[in-house]
């Protein structure tokens, strides 16, 4: 299927989405970005824009500068999340910090994720600022950012602490560009 329409998608949609369909569903559209709640919710996005990716190309070159290893961090890579009920989704969110390098996947496991980073699209704002972070939080992940596009490209830092995330700092991306990576993750 070269171009998957939203009919298209709705006259073949299984009654279950596995993550394999997902990957599947992605695969036969690249305009858009699928993901499933561990419940089963399913999001179809569109590509982000211009000012998205270059937040995450700052992210990124900032990371790399402070001598994380390119093998340790990822755009847009999916990630398997299982709910506290036991289902299974998958989320991809826009950056992804991990503590070792890890082995090439579709849907990789949450185990050695240090950082996941949201950042923010208009219409998005739910799913980012409440539904994931519920589940990364669920999932065990230690640390979830979130980037506003508004003026400032204002930083929202959440660190894991039994079990919630709890904030911890709120600042300019210009301001985090000029602490170090370490001053955020190894607190």
């Amino acid at each position: 299927m070269p171009n998957m329409s939203a009919e298209t998608v709705g006259r073949h949609m299984p009654s279950v989405v596995t993550l394999d369909d997902l990957y599947a569903m992605m695969t036969a559209d690249g305009h858009h970005r699928y993901e499933i709640s561990p419940e089963g919710v399913l999001s179809i996005m569109p590509p982000p824009g211009y000012a998205h990716a270059i937040i995450a190309t700052r992210l990124m070159g900032w990371l790399l500068a402070a001598g994380i290893p390119a093998e340790r961090i990822a755009q847009a890579v999916g990630l398997r999340i299982v709910g506290r009920a036991g289902g299974e989704g998958g989320r991809i969110p826009d950056l992804v910090v991990w503590s070792k390098m890890q082995a090439d996947g579709v849907w990789l496991p949450v185990a050695d994720v240090l950082l996941v980073v949201e950042i923010v699209s208009p219409g998005s704002e739910g799913v980012d600022l409440v539904t994931k972070r519920r589940e990364y939080a669920a999932a065990g992940i230690p640390r979830y950012w979130t980037v506003d596009q508004d003026a400032p490209q204002t930083v929202t830092m959440h660190r894991l602490d039994a079990g919630e995330y709890q904030l911890r700092a709120t600042m300019p991306l210009a301001w985090v560009l000029n602490t170090t990576p370490a001053e955020h993750l190894d607190n």
